[in-house]
């Protein structure tokens, strides 16, 4: 199972949770890779290139999937006709995470010290057309506050930086972002989505926080090469239902603050109906804002 993104990451711990578990269904040892880069797109184009024989996989995601269309302009793959796609895994609304000691307590704030200080508020994310990217994108254009992007290799590398405080901010996923923020090692100011997220109830929703059109979705998904049979299609979706019915999983993605999908959109056809939905959806965005 190739994660295409730093250890670590949201997108690796979601694996890795669920690796562990296929692995006793399917009988053998599933094996969670990084080969990270390019937003996504390095790891991506590597299973798209691979013998449709089930036995190399892809965990990508908004970014690597739906976004790096709007971003690259030679992108290796096409994210919906090289890839045969096997299930939506989950979704997580983003979190905007400052720095303990960044005076700011709400958006209104950011937005006015981002402001008053132009070109000096930066946020750290898992690099060019990740979903951090995507938010802070979004976020930019909603309120004109004019963040900084800061890339990094991963996530996990940008949330260190913000603890210590060589970096003010950045958008996490609620998955990852979650554990720091009951520590108190960063400060929540609202969820980029229309509620709470079960995993942080104390956290106030975009609309709450003064920014109800903030809204950006993370989610990931299990896809496949292209022409890879029905037979280990149906297997793997197979064994990742296997896994959603285990009470155990249940409680850690509870933990986690990812929220399975319905059963009916756990199907091959779902996915590949929704990350066509995102491509139309974020690719204007992207080149709207010129960073590319």
């Amino acid at each position: 199972m190739v994660v295409p993104f730093a250890a670590g990451g949201p997108t690796d711990v979601l694996a890795r949770v669920l690796s562990a578990h296929m692995s006793k269904t399917l009988g053998q040892q599933v094996v969670v890779e990084n080969p990270g880069g390019g937003g996504g797109s390095i790891g991506s184009a590597r299973v798209a290139r691979s013998d449709p024989d089930g036995y190399t996989m892809v965990m990508g995601n908004l970014g690597s999937h739906a976004a790096a269309v709007g971003i690259y302009d030679n992108l290796p793959y096409d994210p919906v006709k090289d890839f045969q796609p096997v299930m939506l895994i989950g979704t997580t609304p983003m979190v905007v995470v400052v720095n303990k000691d960044l005076p700011v307590k709400s958006l209104k704030e950011l937005v006015d010290y981002a402001k008053a200080n132009p070109g000096k508020v930066g946020y750290g994310t898992a690099g060019k057309g990740s979903i951090g990217h995507l938010a802070g994108i979004s976020f930019n254009q909603l309120t004109g506050a004019g963040l900084t992007h800061i890339p990094y290799r991963g996530l996990s590398q940008a949330m260190t930086d913000v603890i210590a405080g060589q970096i003010p901010m950045m958008f996490d996923q609620v998955v990852s972002g979650a554990p720091h923020i009951r520590t108190g090692a960063v400060r929540a100011l609202a969820i980029a989505g229309p509620k709470r997220a079960e995993a942080l109830p104390d956290v106030p929703s975009a609309p709450e926080a003064g920014l109800a059109e903030f809204e950006t979705l993370a989610w990931s998904a299990l896809f496949l090469p292209k022409n890879t049979p029905k037979p280990i299609v149906d297997e793997l979706v197979a064994a990742l239902e296997a896994a959603f019915r285990d009470e155990g999983i249940q409680k850690r993605m509870k933990e986690l603050g990812n929220e399975v999908p319905p059963p009916e959109q756990r199907t091959p056809q779902a996915l590949r109906d929704f990350v066509t939905a995102e491509i139309a959806k974020w690719t204007p965005m992207i080149k709207a804002s010129g960073e590319r």
